[in-house]
């Protein structure tokens, strides 16, 4: 499979724009960071290691989606699957592209649903992106998916489709990458959600920058109603001066600001989704589902991300 190359530059060009605007280092070389893409595009999909292998599909009744699920949808009769809707990065019209976390969040028994269509990995049903040319007076085209296309997947969750049965409506959540964060920020007030996850992501602290005309403005952390994650990847990811800068304003629910020293690309092309995944699992099962063993990822002085070596993490009104 080739690399699908339109959305490694969505990625590349956000990457440059938000190093600008956090006034950090120059976004990693487009050569090496189309390396890393290509690489990251030949590893297989995987069902997860959670109890519930996971399959990625394509539904008729929402187009422009890929659905990560469990392959076996019954032990969730009566209403015990939960819901994580996804943005992707560089807000990409490539609904696989952070497939090995979705497949992993997916195994422990989550219906997940980002937006655009299968175009990384081993089994891509499409081609590449077609290309996009920024507005005027812009410097980068405009997200090739929207928060709209976020919402169209929470909509799908919980409406009268063949999951209907199956969704608990109080296990429902929302995430997002980079430019994909950006998304689930803009729809954080949605009074559906239960938890939101920002990973690597945090909105522009100058008013100025946008990406392609998306602009989001600092008072939208105010909407926030649920207990959030974000997970940065340290001082050298170069989400990390806006998204710390949304930490210190959030006070009026419970978050926590988690770190790994992967800089802004994360773990996503690793086997699983890598660390960050299992973060983000232990978050929902905590958060979503009251599990006391995934909260020990989080809570009490030795917390299992205070303890480990590789994580810094600091938590407000827990």
């Amino acid at each position: 499979m080739t690399l699908r190359f339109s959305t490694t530059l969505a990625a590349i060009s956000l990457l440059a724009v938000s190093s600008l605007a956090a006034g950090q280092q120059a976004a990693p070389a487009p050569e090496d960071f189309a390396k890393a893409m290509a690489e990251a595009n030949q590893v297989p999909d995987t069902p997860g290691d959670g109890p519930y292998p996971a399959v990625m599909e394509l539904d008729p009744a929402l187009p422009n989606h890929v659905i990560y699920r469990p392959a076996d949808l019954k032990p969730f009769a009566g209403g015990k699957l939960g819901v994580f809707a996804w943005g992707n990065g560089g807000c990409a019209d490539d609904g696989a592209s952070q497939r090995q976390q979705l497949a992993e969040i997916a195994s422990y028994g989550y219906l997940v649903i980002a937006p655009g269509k299968w175009r990384s990995g081993p089994n891509a049903k499409v081609g590449q992106e077609p290309p996009r040319t920024p507005p005027p007076g812009e410097r980068l085209p405009p997200p090739a998916t929207s928060a709209v296309d976020v919402k169209a997947g929470l909509d799908f969750a919980l409406s009268a489709t063949k999951y209907a049965k199956l969704i608990d409506k109080k296990a429902v959540a929302l995430g997002g990458f980079s430019c994909g964060g950006l998304q689930a920020l803009s729809l954080a007030a949605d009074p559906r959600i239960s938890t939101l996850v920002v990973q690597n992501s945090g909105i522009f602290n100058s008013p100025t920058e946008s990406i392609g005309g998306m602009k989001l403005s600092k008072d939208t952390l105010k909407t926030i109603h649920t207990p959030v994650m974000y997970l940065l990847g340290g001082p050298k990811d170069i989400a990390y001066v806006n998204g710390s800068d949304d930490v210190k304003r959030i006070d009026q629910v419970p978050l926590a600001f988690v770190n790994l020293p992967y800089g802004h690309g994360g773990t996503y092309s690793k086997p699983m989704g890598g660390s960050a995944a299992s973060i983000v699992v232990d978050w929902l099962e905590w958060r979503l589902r009251h599990n006391t063993g995934a909260a020990r990822s989080f809570v009490g002085a030795n917390c299992r991300l205070c303890v480990n070596p590789e994580t810094t993490i600091e938590r407000k009104n827990f």
